[in-house]
Parts: C-alpha cells; structure tokens; sequence
C-alpha cells in the first residue's frame, strides 16, 4: 500500500474536472445527487462524462437501497476504477 496521500475532487462540474486534471494532482472525483442536480445535467450522463474523463476512481453517492432502484430510477450509482458503465448499469 502506498503512503501517498491522494486527492478526489467532490464535483459534478466536469469543466472544473478537465480542467484540474492537467496538475496531475487529481486522483479520483466523488459527487452525489445534490451536486449533480446544481449542475442542471442528466445524472446518468454527468456520471458517464466523469467516468470518461478519470482514469482513477469515481463514486457517486447512492439514494436507493434497493439494486432494482439503483438501476432503473435517477438515483446515483457506486461507480468503480475501470467499470464499464454502460455493461454494469444499463442491463
């Protein structure tokens, strides 16, 4: 394990992503519901442009407790380093 301490930004704001991710300093990006609502985009959307943009790790919070919920309604979804989010979440 590495001693490095990382750093993930907490945005849905893919502009401010693209353009921090030029310092090498960004490991990873969280956000959530409430951040990806301010932004005014389509969840699912927002989630597949930052996935796109990190090579790193990228979470999204989750609002539904059930896997049904988590899939079919607008809810967030728990993304993972190198997931396929369209195989994984679009079933």
């Amino acid at each position: 394990m590495s001693d490095k301490m990382k750093i993930f930004l907490d945005t849905a704001n893919c502009d401010e992503i693209k353009a921090l991710l030029p310092t090498g300093m960004v490991d990873g990006v969280t956000t959530n519901p409430s951040l990806i609502a301010k932004s005014g985009r389509d969840i699912k959307q927002t989630i597949a442009e930052i996935c796109t943009l990190v090579d790193g790790p990228v979470s999204a919070e989750v609002t539904a407790i059930e896997l049904s919920g988590m899939r079919g309604s607008k809810s967030a979804v728990w993304v993972r380093q190198k997931c396929d989010y369209k195989s994984a979440f679009d079933n």
